[in-house]
């Protein structure tokens, strides 16, 4: 009985085993086939029409290029979300090598490329960039092309689009003589542009200056801006790409050295420079040295008007968001009448500099140097967000040299007023009430419109200066504070 249940027992033992390995080695082979099937499957191609492929893009679009000049690269992705492969059996620029794109697939510059593999949800970018040649065309011309996209029977294509522009091209350009510039076509500016010491630049209404960002434009000589209310000349930065075309120090900007006499600039409006405006030293005649007209200065990243021991004056212009609105540095002689000077932190500056810095002092090597100074400042704005600074007007004063600077009838944000100045009718931490800024959409509307009763209508004193920024009349009452008269 004994040896019977052992005999049992030693063959239910083996069969359980027997069982066991048996269903270990099945699972074992399931699992190995479902591994096996996956493995074969991601190395296996989708066929079908229907197979899944996003692009990111369907048109790349392109501001203003100008001829001989590039444009930035943009980009767009190919995603397979497949979990095969995916062969794409084409990618073709459709203009070839005459078109003026060019395109780089993951790297690789081409023209068409074929039989392009993409592992199981994977991607692969395409890079565009483009480059146009000059024509005839005076205006604005439209460049396309397209980018083709095969596989497995289905085609998509990206539109290519940009305006192409022809222009007059300087590079390290020195301006002898007087010369005359019409609006027939822009001017791009490569490597930088000298007016000599005995010449004239004069340019007509409707002119558009684009420097690159190593171009500065010097003036040793003479400048004449010849703008109007309707047709304004426009120094800006040559990149007009929407990232770049309100990018702050996108070109060097504006300089008067010291022989530069006799300069007049009217309805100019110069942005995004990294120093607008620069003069040094002082007038070598009788005249001011840079006159403003109706002018505006926006989006400066250093400096909206920057003077070093010079002489500038400026009406009914509007200086706007800069780094620095304005420094008036090592004394000089200056006068600002009905301007408006704000500042307002955004995406591209903060405002934690104040709009007017005024001094009559400079140190070098150690030592601080001082100069005389004459500053008058009538009817104007002074004005910012007031979130980091509390005193927009600061007029600093050393030594002993000749110090004056008065302030008449002006609207300022300040704590306490300036100090060594003499003040006279001012309006001080009284809210201009402009007619409308909102960051958020990048509108800054620096006209009083909406308000009959804001502080500065009225407000300001007479001058010879007839007109406002807007061409405006300023003979209603008296006139009002700042660049804009309220109609």
């Amino acid at each position: 009985m004994k040896l019977f249940r052992f005999l049992f027992c030693k063959l239910s033992l083996s069969k359980w085993l027997k069982d066991r390995f048996s269903i270990s080695y099945c699972l074992l082979s399931i699992s190995y086939c479902i591994l096996i099937t996956s493995s074969c499957k991601k190395d296996s191609f989708v066929t079908s029409q229907f197979a899944l492929l996003s692009i990111t893009a369907d048109t790349l679009k392109y501001d203003t290029v100008f001829t001989t000049t590039g444009s930035i690269t943009k980009s767009f992705k190919i995603i397979n979300e497949n979990n095969q492969k995916l062969r794409l059996s084409k990618i073709k620029l459709m203009g070839g090598s005459a078109s003026a794109y060019k395109m780089n697939v993951d790297g690789i510059a081409v023209n068409e490329i074929n039989n392009l593999d993409m592992e199981a949800n994977d991607s692969i970018y395409i890079f565009v960039s483009i480059t146009t040649t000059p024509n005839t065309a005076n205006l604005p011309f439209i460049i396309s092309d397209s980018i083709l996209i095969n596989y497995n029977g289905n085609n998509r294509y990206i539109q290519l689009q940009a305006y192409g522009q022809n222009a007059n091209f300087l590079r390290n350009k020195i301006i002898t003589g007087n010369v005359v510039w019409t609006n027939n076509l822009p001017y791009v500016i490569l490597g930088s542009i000298r007016v000599d010491t005995t010449a004239t630049l004069t340019i007509q209404p409707g002119c558009k200056i684009y420097s690159h960002a190593d171009a500065p434009f010097i003036v040793d000589g003479t400048l004449i801006v010849n703008g109007t209310p309707t047709t304004n000349v426009i120094f800006t930065g040559d990149r007009l790409d929407e990232v770049y075309k309100d990018l702050p120090a996108s070109w060097p900007g504006i300089y008067f050295r010291g022989p530069s006499k006799n300069n007049i600039l009217t309805y100019a409006i110069i942005k995004n420079a990294y120093q607008a405006i620069v003069a040094e030293k002082p007038s070598i005649n009788a005249n001011v040295k840079v006159n403003l007209h109706q002018c505006i200065i926006d989006n400066a990243y250093d400096a909206g008007i920057l003077c070093v021991n010079s002489n500038l004056q400026a009406d009914n212009s509007l200086i706007s968001n800069c780094g620095n609105n304005i420094i008036l540095s090592y004394g000089g002689v200056y006068k600002f009448t009905h301007c408006t000077v704000a500042a307002y932190s955004n995406n591209y500056l903060i405002h934690k500099n104040p709009v007017l810095n005024v001094n009559n002092f400079l140190t070098q090597s150690g030592t601080t140097l001082t100069a005389d100074l004459h500053a008058v400042f009538s009817s104007n704005i002074f004005w910012s967000d007031g979130i980091m600074v509390n005193n927009e007007v600061v007029i600093s004063k050393q030594g002993v040299n000749i110090f004056n600077v008065l302030f008449e009838k002006n609207i300022y944000r300040a704590l306490t007023g300036p100090t060594n100045s003499t003040l006279s009718g001012n309006k001080i931490n009284t809210d201009p009430l402009f007619d409308s800024i909102d960051v958020s959409k990048n509108i800054y509307n620096f006209r009083i419109t909406k308000n009959a009763f804001a502080p500065g209508i009225n407000a300001g004193i007479l001058t010879t200066f007839l007109k406002d920024l807007d061409n405006n009349n300023r003979n209603i009452g008296l006139p009002d504070m700042g660049c804009y008269e309220k109609q």
